[in-house]
This record gives C-alpha cells, sequence and structure tokens, in this order.
C-alpha cells in the first residue's frame, strides 16, 4: 500500500508541477494587497511568501520570460490564478494525504478525480490570462515561453 501511495503522491505532484510551470506571474501584487512593509507582521508575510515554491517559480519565470514593465498588468491576473490554483492543490493534497489511511479503494479514486477537476479547472482559467499575455510578447519572449513549455515536462507522452 505504501508503495502505491508514492506512486500516486508522485503523479499528483507532477500535476501540481504543471500547473507551476503553466503559471506565469509576478510577484508584486496589485496595490493595497500586500501588507505594509514597514510593519513586523507584513515583512515576514513578504519573506514566508517569498519561500514558497509558487512564488519562487514566479520569480524565475518572470527573469527567464523578460516582463517588461508593460506587461505587468497582464501578470496580475495570471499571478492569481496561479495563486488560488496552487492552494486549491496544496488543500486537496492535504486531505488526500490526511485520509489516505482509512481510504477504500474508491474514496481514492474520489480524491484523485477531484485533484484531476481541480488541475483541469486551474487550467481553463489561466490559459485566457496567459494568452493576453502571451500576444504580448515580443517573438524572443514568445520563443522563451515556447521553449519552457516544451521542456518542462507537461505534454502528454513525455518519457520520466
Amino acid at each position: 500500500m505504501k508503495l502505491q501511495n508514492t506512486s500516486t503522491q508522485l503523479h499528483v505532484v507532477r500535476a501540481l508541477e504543471v500547473l507551476i510551470v503553466a503559471g506565469f506571474a509576478v510577484m508584486c501584487t496589485p496595490s493595497g494587497a500586500a501588507p505594509a512593509m514597514n510593519s513586523p507582521t507584513g515583512a515576514h508575510a513578504m519573506k514566508t511568501a517569498a519561500r514558497t515554491p509558487v512564488e519562487t517559480r514566479i520569480s524565475s519565470l518572470h527573469t527567464r520570460l523578460q516582463i517588461t514593465s508593460a506587461q505587468e498588468s497582464l501578470w496580475l491576473p495570471v499571478a492569481q490564478i496561479m495563486r488560488d490554483n496552487a492552494n486549491t492543490m496544496q488543500t486537496l493534497l492535504h486531505a488526500r494525504n490526511d485520509g489516505a489511511s482509512h481510504m477504500s479503494a474508491t474514496d481514492d479514486l474520489h480524491s484523485y478525480g477531484q485533484i484531476a477537476e481541480a488541475h483541469a479547472d486551474g487550467i481553463k482559467k489561466l490559459t485566457p490570462a496567459f494568452e493576453s499575455l502571451y500576444n504580448s510578447m515580443s517573438d524572443v519572449q514568445k520563443h522563451n515561453a515556447d521553449q519552457i513549455f516544451r521542456s518542462e515536462g507537461h505534454h502528454v507522452g513525455r518519457k520520466s
């Protein structure tokens, strides 16, 4: 059973990776949305957020794609969708892991189905926002985006 859970967890982790790869966002938030940096709570919240895998990925992609200041406004909805998708997946993964020891086979399938549905819903929300950003990109940026999507593991049939 432990091996089966590990295998299932690997599939779920890969689904989460796909969401992260698909999401392009910026580290900034809309004006007024972030805590004040001059408060100890605000500074701590920003340091904690900067350490999350989603925020690390966002920062890396922003740099690699050379997002311009004119494109920043197109990043904001993408960033929020990416964060929302990651939060949804984290919640589902925690619930699945917490219940794994007492799940029946059908419970396991239902749980995995919820994760798959959340992934599909997340991609459906992300696609139009990313498409707007992609359409604003220069040819060089589009080429970079295309290479990132091709090389980072979300194509069906990719060998591990």
